[in-house]
């Protein structure tokens, strides 16, 4: 069992009088990832700078390990909690590793005199998180992704057991994220620590979470595991999802479908459809896609983009009704893409439609489109 290391007992957060998200109750575990999602202005960043007491509390408690925050001086709770966020930096004449060896003022007195151990500590952080090249450059002269990677490596050189991160993917690219991601994921096993992180990129937050807090109409609305949060409809109707669709299954998101009289139909499988489905609904082209299986991979991109798709379902081969179905839209379509190369038991009935398409003249290549 895992140890507590923070709890949220009927918090209420947000600015001046002003309440934003009110009792919330939660626990946060040493080694887990533990995510906070929602729409923009939900109080995400208001909770996070309110349990790393940047914020005072408007009501309830927040306790790390078994100390109530509000009692803790503020050195002994930056030994025990470190921030990383995306404030700009207006930092005067440091260097990257002068900023990282700042994680480490809680230990060093009122001097700031680091000891051997200390820039020790500072070199693992800086190499952990692969700034080490950066070492000697002015905070003021990287990137934002770069700048965001050496205020990780501070956080880390303060050797928390809680880390606070809001949105800290948010000016990487998409290696720099996974790297990142990877990284606490690396902390949470090796060190035990415990990561609280707002994420926007809900794909990322499904794959790299272990428990998620949902934050909607001022207050808790779901928590849970991934599994429990990634499922049915509750993400669209947690984002009021209108321009759209979201994919529970990859979580990742669609764009909104191109209605009217199908065009062209589109004989796919096997994942083959899914380029050729995005490349119609930019070209603003309504049309039709089967018989795919409701267990196919790019079932859920076709229900979603296609204006009508007919379907078979899981683990059964093709039959007669579907294959019939499909005829019948395809008649009434101006051109056919076959996007699959090969056809097999399962399969068999999209052969038909093919044969079909290439009787009436209709028959197009993928790439002609």
């Amino acid at each position: 069992m895992k140890e507590t290391v923070l709890t949220a007992k009927g918090l209420s957060v947000g600015y001046g009088r002003k309440v934003i998200v009110d009792r919330l109750d939660f626990e946060i575990h040493s080694g887990e990832i533990f995510t906070i999602i929602g729409k923009n202005g939900a109080g995400k960043s208001t909770v996070l700078r309110t349990i790393a007491s940047q914020l005072p509390l408007l009501g309830g408690a927040v306790r790390i390990n078994d100390t109530n925050i509000i009692s803790m001086s503020l050195n002994d709770i930056a030994k025990s909690l470190s921030v990383c966020f995306t404030d700009r930096i207006t930092a005067e004449k440091m260097t990257c590793e002068d900023m990282v060896s700042t994680g480490r003022y809680p230990y060093t007195g009122r001097l700031g005199i680091l000891s051997a151990n200390d820039r020790k500590i500072v070199h693992e952080a800086m190499e952990l998180t692969g700034v080490t090249y950066l070492a000697d450059t002015d905070i003021r002269r990287i990137s934002d992704g770069q700048r965001q990677i050496v205020m990780l490596a501070r956080a880390i050189a303060q050797q928390p057991q809680i880390l606070i991160l809001d949105e800290p993917t948010s000016f990487l690219d998409i290696n720099n994220k996974l790297r990142l991601l990877g990284i606490l994921k690396e902390l949470v096993r090796s060190k035990d620590i415990a990561v609280v992180q707002t994420l926007h990129e809900l794909d990322l937050a499904q794959r790299f979470s272990d428990k998620i807090l949902c934050i909607s109409n001022g207050k808790a609305d779901r928590i849970g595991t991934p599994e429990e949060i990634f499922g049915g409809s509750y993400i669209s109707e947690l984002y009021d999802i209108s321009c759209g669709t979201f994919d529970n299954l990859f979580g990742t998101a669609e764009a909104q479908r191109i209605e009217g009289e199908p065009q062209i139909f589109v004989i796919g499988g096997g994942g083959s459809g899914i380029s050729i489905y995005r490349r119609l609904q930019r070209q603003g082209i309504p049309f039709a896609a089967g018989v795919i299986h409701e267990n196919d991979v790019e079932y859920s991109t076709a229900k979603s983009l296609a204006a009508e798709l007919i379907s078979e379902k899981a683990f059964e081969p093709i039959n007669d009704e579907s294959v019939h179905k499909a005829m019948s839209v395809m008649e009434k379509c101006s051109e056919v893409i076959c996007c699959t190369e090969s056809f097999g038991t399962m399969n068999s009935g999209n052969k038909k439609l093919l044969e079909k398409a290439e009787i009436m003249g209709i028959l197009k290549m993928p790439d002609n489109i």
